[in-house]
């Protein structure tokens, strides 16, 4: 069996992590949703407990499937899971009562999770359907812990829920991020952008890494799953959030705008924005995230309300 890069087994190290990312918001823009299936739940204030003074911990033992739904209803699911409700081979992945299933065609997500902090059932199917797959894979840090590669920036998607009652379809985006380390011990923060247009998919990917350097990546991805880069645009100030989340960019011309703003936490941002990437217009999704805040005490106090851990 050829390897595609991104199976579900994949080994992750002692304090490491592995993520598979879904985004997607529906043809009339009322919707929107992001799943995030995780091995070794990187914002947990549980797995960063057992993390501390450098422990060895088990990233099997911290697992979880993130869902986000965004417009109306809005909901938010994060339950921290221990080892007992992970089963995992190269196309599937179960996390508690929720699966993901890789048939070589598309990739279905089932769901059955609690909101949080108010507990409400959230059920349902997501069928992400890929134009096509990319082999590239990016290497985001200086020493190599740290790395990312963007399955399917090209995909559709079918959302059908039973709770809440809700059916919509649209272009979506899958990728995939694994590390060997905390993310906070190797990056100050990072903001990420990816821009669907008729012909290709422009991603922005910039790190500010903690030794002090930075990366930025600037990719086209063409129909046929095909990764190039093209030269950065101009940084551009998106307006920080109520938390006072900073926002940055890059566009061309320099101007970018929010149009809406779907995660507003104290330590990470999700947004809707206007920009201009490739000679055209497009709607995008623009993710921010400061490491500084999210490695406070403060932070660890807040997060089991929205991260809630199960006692078996």
């Amino acid at each position: 069996m050829t390897e595609r890069g991104w199976e579900f087994d994949r080994p992750a190290a002692p304090r490491g992590y592995g993520w598979w990312y879904l985004d997607a918001l529906s043809a009339d823009g009322r919707h929107g949703l992001t799943i995030i299936a995780f091995i070794g739940t990187v914002f947990s204030p549980w797995y960063s407990l057992a993390r501390r003074g450098g422990a060895p911990a088990d990233p099997e033992n911290h697992c979880c499937l993130h869902v986000a739904l965004y417009g109306a209803p809005k909901r938010w699911a994060m339950t921290d899971r221990r080892k007992g409700a992970l089963r995992r081979g190269a196309d599937f992945l179960q996390i508690g009562p929720s699966a993901l299933e890789w048939d070589g065609q598309a990739l279905t997500v089932r769901i059955e999770e609690v909101t949080a902090p108010l507990p409400r059932k959230l059920r349902g199917t997501v069928v992400l359907r890929p134009e096509a797959l990319s082999t590239r894979a990016f290497q985001l840090d200086s020493n190599g812990r740290h790395h990312w590669h963007p399955i399917a920036a090209r995909s559709s998607v079918e959302v059908t829920l039973e709770e809440p009652a809700l059916r919509w379809s649209g272009p979506a985006y899958f990728d995939t991020n694994w590390g060997s380390a905390p993310l906070e011990e190797d990056f100050v923060g990072w903001d990420w952008c990816r821009a669907p247009m008729p012909d290709a998919t422009a991603i922005l990917y910039n790190a500010q890494r903690r030794d002090g350097t930075e990366q930025s990546l600037a990719l086209r991805v063409a129909r046929d799953g095909s990764v190039t880069d093209f030269e950065p645009p101009p940084p551009v100030a998106l307006p920080k959030t109520l938390w006072r989340i900073a926002r940055p960019t890059r566009a061309e011309g320099g101007a970018a705008r929010v149009v809406h703003t779907l995660v507003d936490a104290p330590f990470y941002s999700r947004s809707e924005i206007q920009t201009r990437l490739l000679g055209r217009e497009a709607t995008a999704i623009h993710e921010s995230l400061s490491l500084d805040r999210f490695a406070s005490n403060a932070m660890y106090a807040m997060l089991p309300f929205r991260v809630p851990r199960p006692f078996s």
